[in-house]
């Protein structure tokens, strides 16, 4: 039996209520198959944790985390701290401090039924998106001078490195090689406005595209992109973004596939020096949160892919079959997705599920 490590921050709102779901998920895997075993330890960091001590997380809290095989981010965000705070001292110090330069977006449509454009279907909509993570346009480099003046001046500055850059591009190339599905990869741009960063951004594309011959490409400005995700979806393979075009983008991709309830995701480290972190995108919508309303199927996805980084594809395997299983029993889905279960219902019906896969 292989033993995991995993380092559990439900964080805010419907955090708490999917994380639950997603270690229900693992621990029935456990149970099922002998083939793993979790050890979870769970940190109250958030804005909660904000608000009674001035920070989002302990002041040592990398070190505590770096041991870890994985960490498990259920949602950051609440009223009464800014936005820029709660993401910045968690989810990008975590991001940055362990240099989780991959962020890896899955855009899969499962079902027609939750598809706003009309006539597509399950193979039309499949791509994944590689957004560099760590540096670009959320370096966090600027300031805000002559603050209250007629004169204030706010300056944000992306930042851009050659390595970070190629890794990501090298990174994107490789997975369209493994898809075998268009061997495709689209990048994504505005080279024609930023004339320092994106054309930079198009200079190393052209170069690593030279060495991946086999691999057919295409280049877009993020304007023209958002259009064409739209018009012919089906065209798109694997994508790689800068940090921000590639987290307006995969936000489009997420109501492709149905809504923000789909919107699994994971923040890298390949090299392994670090723990990658595994974490659903939809936010911590406080407006239902302790309602049991929450849709945990992008948390139970993003199971799904932690198990794939972490080798387990076939467990992985039976965790999407799940989630594909109970998109057939809609009445029993939460209200986003026209049925009148509660979360922990739909955590309960995907490993019921799961255990018919596996027996």
């Amino acid at each position: 039996m292989k033993k995991y490590k995993i380092a559990v921050i439900p964080g805010d709102g419907i955090g708490v209520e999917v994380m639950k779901e997603g270690v229900k998920v693992l621990e029935t895997l456990s149970k099922l198959t002998g083939e793993v075993a979790f050890d979870f330890t769970w940190f109250d960091w958030g804005c909660e944790y904000y608000l009674e001590n001035g920070k989002m997380m302990d002041d040592d809290g990398l070190e505590k985390l770096k041991n870890f095989d994985a960490i498990l981010l259920g949602a950051v965000g609440f009223p009464g701290v800014p936005d820029h705070v709660s993401l910045r001292d968690l989810l990008l110090k975590i991001r940055q401090g362990f240099d989780q330069y991959i962020n890896y977006r899955p855009v899969k449509l499962l079902s027609e039924l939750d598809c706003p454009i009309k006539g597509k279907k399950p193979g039309d909509i499949d791509m994944i998106f590689i957004r560099e993570n760590t540096e670009g346009e959320y370096a966090g480099i600027g300031g805000i001078e002559r603050e209250g003046k007629e004169e204030e001046i706010a300056l944000q500055t992306s930042v851009f490195t050659r390595k970070t850059t190629e890794k990501v591009m090298d990174y994107a190339f490789d997975l369209a090689k493994k898809r075998n599905k268009l061997n495709h990869l689209t990048s994504i741009t505005k080279s024609n406005a930023l004339n320092y960063s994106m054309v930079f951004w198009d200079k190393i594309f052209k170069e690593k595209k030279a060495k991946y011959p086999e691999i057919k490409t295409a280049e877009y400005h993020v304007d023209a992109a958002a259009m064409y995700m739209i018009q012919r979806p089906e065209s798109f393979d694997v994508v790689v973004a800068s940090n921000l075009f590639g987290d307006i983008l995969t936000d489009l991709g997420a109501a492709l596939q149905g809504g923000l309830g789909f919107a699994a995701g994971a923040n890298i480290n390949p090299d392994g020096k670090y723990p990658s972190m595994f974490e659903p995108v939809h936010g911590s919508a406080p407006e239902i949160a302790g309602k049991g309303l929450a849709n945990p199927i992008a948390m139970i996805w993003t199971i799904k892919i932690m198990l794939d980084f972490l080798g387990h594809e076939s467990l992985a395997d039976t965790v999407m079959k799940g989630i594909e299983g109970s998109l057939e029993m809609r009445e029993k889905l939460t209200p986003d997705m026209g049925g009148k279960g509660s979360t922990s219902q739909v955590g309960e019906i995907i490993c019921d599920i799961m255990g018919k896969k596996l027996n």
